[in-house]
C-alpha cells in the first residue's frame, strides 16, 4: 500500500524508544519540560481534571461509538473490541477526508470520486492540492457504479496516481446504496491495483423502505445477497446493501458522524474506522497517529458529552427513518395524482435527499430562480450534482409534513406553469 511522503515515519530515536520501554515495564515519568497546565493545577475551575491528549480521540468517547457499531453490526453483546483500535474520533467527516488525502496522496495524486454526487469532496481534495477524478454512476430505471470506465481509468493510470476510490453508501444525492456484486467488484480492483477505499456512509442507517430495516434488524446487520439471481442480474435494487466499515480484504477507512446519525448538523463530531490487513491498517494507524497528533484531539468540552449522545442514537434513527418514509411515501403519492403527469421522481433506496425528475425541456435554472421569486423557495437543480441528464430537481424529506407537501405541490405547479408558458 502506498503512502504519502507527507507524513513522516520512521523508526523512534534512541531516547523515545527508551522510554517506551521503560513506560512498557511500568514506569512513570515527570516531564521535565511538560507544558500542560492541566497537570500543574493551572486549568479553569470549570474544566476540572488533567487532559491527557489521545491521538485517536479520548477512550470514553471511543468506547461508547465502537459499542454502538458493534451492536449494530450484530457481534452480540455490544462490546468495543471489535473496531477500537481502529477508531478515530475527530471534528467532522469534512477533516476525516482531509486526513486521508494527506494520509494516500502527495501533491497531484488523485482519488476517484462518483458522480452524480455532493461535491463537497472534490473541494477539500482541491485544498490538499489532490485531483479527484470522477467514475460514474449510470442510470438505467436504477442507479448503477460503471464498474468498466473505473477499470479503464486505472488502466490508463500508467503513472499510478490514482490513491484511493471513494464510495458514497448511500449516495447523496442519487440515495442509492452500494450493491453487493458492486461491492465485491470494487474490492478486487482494490486488491488488483493496491488502492485503498473511503467509504463515507453517513446516510448509510437511513433506509426508504420499511422491509429493509426489518430484514437489518432481524439479521442484526444490514444485509445484501452478493449472489446474481437466474438472469445473472443483480439482487433486488430496493435491498440495503452492506457497510465497507471492517472489511478485512482492502485498506478501508469508512467515514460516520453525529450530522447524520444523530440528525445533530451542530454536533460536530465524526470518525474513521480502519480495517483491512493487518499489515496495512498497522502502518495506516501509526500513520494517521501522527496526523491527528499534529492537529490535536478534539476538545475534552465536546468529546465528555459524546457517551451520553450515543444513548440518544437509536431513538433518532427512528424519528428521522419515520419522517424520511414518511414525507416519501407522500411525495410518491401526490406526484402520481398530480394532472398532468409529467414529472416523476427517480426511485430511491436511502438517505434524506431524492430527486425529482421533470420534462428536460424546462431549464433548470430558470424552474429554481421561478420558485424563488414565486413561491420564496431555493432548490438545488441536477446540475448542481453532475447529473448526467437535465430536468432534475433536489428534495429534502426532511421537512415537517404539512410543510413538505406544500412545498411539494409548488413545485409541481411551478413546473406546470413553465410548461403551459
Amino acid at each position: 500500500m502506498h503512502f504519502s511522503s507527507r507524513v513522516e515515519y520512521g523508526s523512534l530515536n534512541p531516547i523515545a524508544r527508551e522510554e517506551q520501554e521503560e513506560r512498557g515495564k511500568g514506569k512513570r515519568f515527570s516531564k521535565l519540560n511538560d507544558a500542560n497546565p492541566t497537570i500543574h493545577g493551572l486549568a479553569p475551575e470549570i474544566l476540572p481534571g488533567p487532559y491527557h491528549a489521545d491521538p485517536r480521540g479520548p477512550l470514553e468517547a471511543r468506547e461508547a461509538i465502537a459499542s454502538f457499531i458493534s451492536r449494530h453490526e450484530g457481534t452480540g453483546d455490544g462490546s468495543s473490541g471489535s473496531c477500537l483500535d481502529g477508531l478515530y474520533v475527530l471534528s467532522s467527516t469534512s477533516q476525516a477526508y482531509s486526513w486521508l488525502m494527506k494520509l494516500l496522496c502527495d501533491a497531484n495524486e488523485a482519488i476517484l470520486v462518483p458522480k452524480p454526487g455532493y461535491p463537497l469532496v472534490d473541494s477539500i481534495a482541491r485544498l490538499e492540492c489532490v485531483q479527484s477524478i470522477s467514475y460514474p454512476l449510470r442510470f438505467d430505471g436504477s442507479w448503477t457504479i460503471d464498474i468498466a470506465a473505473i477499470e479503464e481509468m486505472l488502466k490508463q493510470d500508467v503513472s499510478r496516481r490514482i490513491r484511493a476510490i471513494v464510495v458514497i453508501n448511500p449516495n447523496n444525492p442519487t440515495a442509492s446504496y452500494v450493491q453487493g456484486w458492486e461491492r465485491e467488484r470494487l474490492v478486487g480492483i482494490c486488491e488488483a491495483y493496491d488502492l485503498a477505499i473511503i467509504a463515507d456512509e453517513v446516510f448509510f442507517e437511513y433506509s426508504l423502505q420499511q422491509d429493509d430495516a426489518d430484514d437489518a434488524r432481524s439479521h442484526g446487520y444490514p444485509g445484501h445477497s452478493d449472489q446474481p439471481d437466474q438472469q445473472g442480474q443483480q439482487g433486488q435494487a430496493s435491498q440495503t446493501g452492506r457497510r465497507f466499515a471492517g472489511e478485512s480484504r482492502v485498506l478501508t477507512f469508512a467515514l460516520d458522524g453525529f450530522s447524520k446519525l444523530l440528525a445533530a448538523s451542530h454536533a460536530k463530531v465524526g470518525w474513521i474506522r480502519v480495517s483491512g490487513p493487518q499489515s496495512e491498517t498497522n502502518e495506516a494507524c501509526a500513520r494517521l497517529d501522527t496526523i491527528a497528533d499534529d492537529y490535536l484531539p478534539m476538545s475534552d468540552i465536546i468529546a465528555r458529552e459524546i457517551p451520553q449522545l450515543m444513548k440518544q442514537a437509536d431513538t433518532q434513527l427512528d424519528k428521522v427513518r419515520e419522517r424520511t418514509r414518511d414525507n416519501y411515501a407522500r411525495l410518491l403519492e401526490i406526484v402520481a395524482e398530480n394532472p398532468s403527469g409529467v414529472a416523476d421522481v427517480l426511485p430511491a433506496q436511502a438517505g434524506w435527499n431524492v430527486l425529482l425528475r421533470l420534462p428536460s425541456v424546462i431549464d433548470e435554472d430558470l424552474l429554481v430562480l421561478s420558485l424563488l421569486h414565486e413561491h420564496c423557495l431555493s432548490a438545488q437543480p441536477g446540475y448542481y450534482f453532475d447529473m448526467p441528464f437535465n430536468g432534475v430537481l433536489a428534495i429534502s424529506l426532511l421537512p415537517q409534513p404539512s410543510v413538505f407537501e406544500r412545498q411539494v405541490r409548488a413545485v409541481l405547479s411551478q413546473i406546470d406553469e413553465l410548461l403551459d408558458a
